[in-house]
């Protein structure tokens, strides 16, 4: 990833912001400009809170490149209390089966490096089971 576009879309990465659409309340994410519910202008930042459930999940055995060395792992779709459906990967799960309806919230974590050893570190958001302490 260029640093450029890192710096661009990192608050979306660090801390789930979108946007709400003045006009019909929908809460947006990733943030688009435009609605769509209802097409009108969005562009008024919207913070999430971090906590949601897991809708959906499957676990990865043999990842994509750049994620080799982090298998096996969990992605979900996760539906923030708010209404939008993110798909991000579990972490913290410890001996935890995972299931659908599981309260999660949402942690920043590494999520790869670009490059070699001295590339840049890429953090976002991942979830973990609610209740885990500190952030």
């Amino acid at each position: 990833m260029e640093i450029p576009r890192h710096w661009r879309i990192k608050s979306q990465r660090y801390g789930l912001v979108g946007e709400v659409c003045p006009h019909c309340e929908i809460k947006i994410f990733p943030p688009r400009d435009v609605c769509p519910n209802c097409g009108g202008e969005a562009k008024e930042e919207y913070i999430f809170s971090g906590r949601g459930e897991v809708y959906s999940f499957t676990s990865l055995y043999d990842g994509p490149a750049g994620f080799e060395e982090t298998t096996p792992y969990t992605v979900a779709l996760i539906k923030l209390e708010e209404g939008p459906v993110v798909t991000a990967q579990l972490t913290d799960l410890g001996d935890a089966s995972v299931e659908i309806g599981m309260p999660v919230e949402m942690v920043t974590r590494r999520i790869r490096s670009d490059g070699d050893e001295r590339g840049m570190l890429i953090y976002g958001y991942k979830f973990r089971p609610l209740g885990l302490g500190p952030r």
